[in-house]
């Protein structure tokens, strides 16, 4: 092999030799959720004491982290870790009402515990719940790689950054994309395959607002693709199945296609937007 690429990949290692790998990053959050979800990590031979200290032990870990992430920029990574921890009792609650709002919503479901330890859309949701708070502490990079380790396993992709209310369900799940400015409202429910993404991936928009927003009680079924960052869909309305939809829907609307060809001459269109109980 040629010397001097050798070369060049040695001094990429050397410039960080202690940057925790993502698989460590994914191994905090794995850790952490098992001790939040004893349906994950059975720990009942431990004491209280012994329960107490692991916990501590994870705040090390992240302290550790967090100091040796290599876009950390100028931060206090011991008081970053102990806002996050202080902060686990309010996570907590948020994900349990994520439970709820996933048992209530599926009536396959049979109990709490089999949504947590089976949920695609569990698993999820706690890993954004968590890195969203990482985000919202400031820490760059590691939120993204623990949504992004829930995404490898779930095919549920949801940016850290993203504002989602409580009560939040996502069923089955494989092929959700929730975009990094999409705002969810409360007892909000998404079905598989659903885009939140935006109309430009031009780079010198990162700052705008791209990805829609959706109020309070909205459903959208399968395969719906809602895109742009102006895009609004009003409380309590309904999208169905594989719509394609760039531009904003008032409150208590249904949205879906009719079951219909588009005809290229008369240029009907197969869109159609039904208000209240039409």
């Amino acid at each position: 092999m040629d010397k001097a690429f050798i070369s060049k990949l040695y001094i990429t290692h050397q410039a960080c030799p202690t940057c925790p790998a993502p698989v460590e990053v994914s191994k905090f959050f794995e850790d952490l959720l098992g001790a939040l979800f004893a349906d994950f990590t059975q720990l009942a031979h431990l004491s209280e004491d012994q329960f107490e200290a692991l916990l501590e032990t994870l705040q090390i870990e992240l302290v550790r982290i967090l100091r040796h992430n290599p876009t950390r920029g100028v931060v206090d990574a011991p008081q970053l870790a102990e806002d996050f921890f202080q902060s686990l009792p309010v996570i907590y609650d948020k994900l349990q009402e994520d439970v709820t709002a996933m048992f209530e919503g599926d009536p396959a479901a049979k109990s709490r515990n089999e949504v947590v330890r089976s949920y695609p859309g569990f698993y999820a949701i706690a890993a954004y719940r968590m890195a969203h708070h990482l985000h919202t502490l400031g820490v760059p990079g590691i939120p993204r790689i623990i949504t992004e380790h829930a995404h490898g396993k779930t095919g549920i992709d949801i940016h850290p950054a993203a504002k989602i209310g409580e009560h939040f369900c996502i069923d089955h799940g494989t092929g959700v994309v929730i975009g990094e400015t999409s705002v969810i409202g409360n007892h909000v429910k998404l079905y598989q395959g659903v885009t939140l993404g935006a109309l430009s991936v031009n780079k010198e928009d990162a700052e705008k607002k791209r990805h829609p927003t959706l109020e309070d009680r909205v459903v959208i079924y399968a395969g719906a693709t809602i895109l742009g960052g102006e895009t609004v869909i009003g409380h309590d309305s309904v999208v169905g199945g594989n719509v394609w939809l760039t531009r904003s829907v008032a409150p208590h609307s249904k949205v879906y296609y009719q079951a219909k060809m588009y005809n290229g001459d008369t240029h009907e269109m197969d869109l159609v937007i039904f208000k209240g109980d039409q």
